[in-house]
Parts: C-alpha cells; structure tokens; sequence
C-alpha cells in the first residue's frame, strides 16, 4: 500500500512542477507520465483525468490557506501577525500560482471545483474581516464596519487577480518570479494605509518596506522568467 501512496504524491508533486513551470492548459497527463518516466496506464491507475490531480491541488491550497487566515486566539492582534499573514500568502501564492493564472478556465472546466472555490472565497472573506477587525480591536487600523468589509473584499480582488495581471504584461506567461508576486502583496498592505493608526505607523512601515519591490522591476523580472528554459 505504501508505494502506491507515494506513487500518487508523487504525480502531484509533478504535476504540480509542470503546471506552474509551463501552465496547466499546455500539459497533458501524457506529458506528466512521460515527465515521471512512467507509462500513462500507471497514472491513470492512480488518477482518472488531469482535472482529478487539480482537484487534488487545489485540495492541498485550499487546506494551506485555512491554517493560516484566521485571528490569533486568545489574545490581541499585533503588527507581527500581520507580516506573517503576508509572508504566508505570498508563499501559497507562490507554490500554487498556476491556479492562480488561469482561475476561470479551472474553474469552468470543472463544476464541482467550481463550487469548491465559491464556499473557499466566502471563506476567506468572512476570516479576512475577523483579522481586520482584530486589528482594528488592536488599535492598529481605525475602520467601520463597511470599512472592514470593503477593504476585504479589494484585497481578495487583487490577491485573487494579481498573476493574471503579471501575465497580461508580457507575451509569455509562462514563468513568473516570486518578486513579481512579492510585489502583489504589498499591493494589499498599501490599500491600509489611510487606516493605519499613529501608534502603529512606524511598524507599519517597517513592511512597508520589507514588501515593497519596485513595479518596473517585479513587470522585468516577470518578463525575463518567462524566456524560454
């Protein structure tokens, strides 16, 4: 039963690597068992179809981002959980960016990953207001209630958004850097700004300047990664 187990990991592992390197669309589980070295029957053995392994995926994505995206329990918000909440969406950003840049054919080409998604973004939005407003409880950032929700809302807008912006800039999309995606995130920190309180204001911009990367440069390290390999 164990190399069975690690047979199928190891298919998404794979499938995985290739998805983010050259995009989901333009491999096939043809090219996955070729990539392995082992023959298609194996992997259909394992799994049905390519949109089977997605689900898996995004399995692995969605359960990332639930361990991470909720309020600290049992004390106060600090300006520490919100760098670690940006490190740790840029790393899932990161790591699951295929999903990322071609959300809406996934999502299109499989209904019930399509409902999956749905329940996962009102999810998030829901969690996303809980950590604003520990914030606001904090005395980091001064907001209401329509505030918390709107401020929500544009930074799943561009978290959700912001790989397929990096690739509309360029004509391969192929590759992209993590700086590029670095600088999505600071994109979301920025919306804050006119809420951030004066007490908090000097470590706020702290991040600021640890997530900040330059737009012409995150756009040219884009463009210089997605040359071909």
């Amino acid at each position: 039963m164990a190399p069975r187990i690690k047979t199928s990991e190891r298919i998404v592992q794979n499938s995985l690597e290739l998805f983010n390197q050259q995009g989901e669309r333009s491999i096939s589980t043809n090219h996955i068992a070729a990539h392995m070295e082992i023959s298609p029957g194996n992997l259909y053995y394992h799994f049905p179809n390519k949109q089977a392994i997605i689900a898996v995926l995004f399995s692995e994505y969605e359960s990332l981002v639930d361990s991470f995206l909720r309020p600290p329990q049992g004390r106060a918000s600090t300006v520490e959980d919100k760098r670690f909440y940006l490190k740790e969406l840029l790393a899932a950003m990161w790591r699951y960016r295929f999903l990322h840049r071609d959300l809406e054919h996934l999502l299109d080409s499989d209904p019930e990953l399509a409902g999956r998604y749905r329940r996962f973004s009102q999810r998030c939005l829901i969690h996303g207001t809980h950590i604003y407003a520990g914030f606001v409880e904090a005395g980091i950032l001064r907001m209401d209630k329509v505030q918390i929700e709107s401020l929500t809302l544009n930074a799943w807008i561009i978290l959700t958004s912001w790989v397929r912006f990096l690739c509309t800039t360029r004509e391969n999309s192929n590759h992209l850097s993590e700086q590029a995606i670095k600088r999505g995130v600071y994109q979301v920190l920025v919306l804050e700004a006119g809420f951030v309180t004066d007490q908090a204001r000097d470590a706020v911009n702290a991040l600021y300047e640890e997530f900040y990367v330059p737009l012409g440069q995150a756009l040219e390290e884009a463009h210089e990664d997605s040359e071909p390999l």
